[in-house]
């Protein structure tokens, strides 16, 4: 894979490969100069791993998850376009999951700090004939995927409106977190945000505590929130920092036991080791005009906490 750049800059960037796994999808592993590393399947564009420098697994991916379309990957980072959730004819979380990407040839220049040092991948998404036919707007969906020299993953999606009339989609990144116990985990920076509980046929909450924690299902959507929340994971004393641009609500989600047992490609205790925190646009879409642009960016990072 040529990408142009100076010799300095090349042996900053680390390295990227493009593998292929047992079912012959091509999935591209980007590896910083640390060692950390990302692996980022063509089929749904999804991210399935990211290890920080010591090789410790950050996402969680469900031992029972479907390596094999047309399932999505329970696990990972899914992304979730055109819609969030179950509606009309739309398959749950829409399609871009569960079709095949391919590596973009000309992606569009993106602000130098977005490639400085960095591996990188830009991945392209265009409906077929089929797609047009369940979702009649024609779109381009670029996606870039990086890994930076300090181990911080960033997502950036950019949705192109090639329609001549408008359209509209929600759009998330379904993040599953890696975490040592789900009791033990806590959420900052969603305090007195309203939320819509989907436990509760999406009736509107506003958040009482100064921190959330588990105790039971949770699944909700929190509106207008900050760009920054913090996952703090007291066992492994590790925080997840996640912070998004363009993406107004955060996805809180975790099955618990009772759903977890009702769930094919889930064990039914693996709710323990993961928690969905998704930088999100799920109560408002977003609407584009023909020929513009919209851009969600993510990004992960992992700091040490007490």
């Amino acid at each position: 894979m040529n990408h142009s750049g100076s010799a300095s800059e090349q042996s900053q960037r680390g390295a990227v490969e493009v593998v292929k796994d047992k079912h012959g999808i091509q999935q591209v592993v980007l590896q910083n100069h640390r060692g950390a590393s990302v692996r980022v399947s063509l089929y749904g564009g999804q991210v399935l791993s990211w290890r920080n420098d010591r090789g410790e697994e950050l996402l969680f991916t469900s031992s029972k998850a479907i390596f094999k379309p047309p399932k999505a990957v329970r696990g990972g980072i899914p992304i979730c376009f055109p819609q969030f959730g179950n509606r009309g004819s739309l398959e749950q979380h829409g399609f871009a999951r569960n079709k095949v990407w391919v590596i973009d040839k000309n992606p569009p220049p993106l602000h130098p700090n977005d490639s400085i040092g960095k591996a990188y991948i830009d991945l392209l998404l265009k409906p077929s004939e089929e797609d047009l036919k369940i979702w009649p707007h024609s779109f381009e969906f670029r996606l870039r995927v990086s890994l930076a020299a300090d181990g911080y993953l960033t997502l950036i999606s950019r949705i192109r409106n090639i329609n001549c009339k408008p359209f509209s989609f929600s759009f998330a990144y379904h993040t599953y977190l890696s975490i040592s116990d789900i009791s033990e985990v806590r959420i900052e920076g969603l305090e007195t945000l309203d939320y819509l509980d989907n436990l509760c046929q999406k009736e509107r909450f506003t958040e009482q505590g100064d921190a959330l924690t588990f105790e039971a299902e949770v699944d909700r959507v929190y509106l207008s929130s900050s760009d920054v929340v913090a996952v703090f994971d007291h066992e492994r004393k590790r925080t997840f920092i996640v912070r998004k641009e363009g993406l107004p609500d955060v996805v809180v989600w975790n099955p618990w036991e009772k759903k977890s047992k009702s769930m094919v490609d889930f064990g039914d205790e693996e709710y323990k080791q993961m928690l969905c925190v998704n930088g999100a646009a799920v109560e408002k879409p977003i609407t584009l005009k023909p020929g513009e642009e919209w851009t969600g960016r993510l990004e992960l990072s992992v700091v040490p906490s007490s």
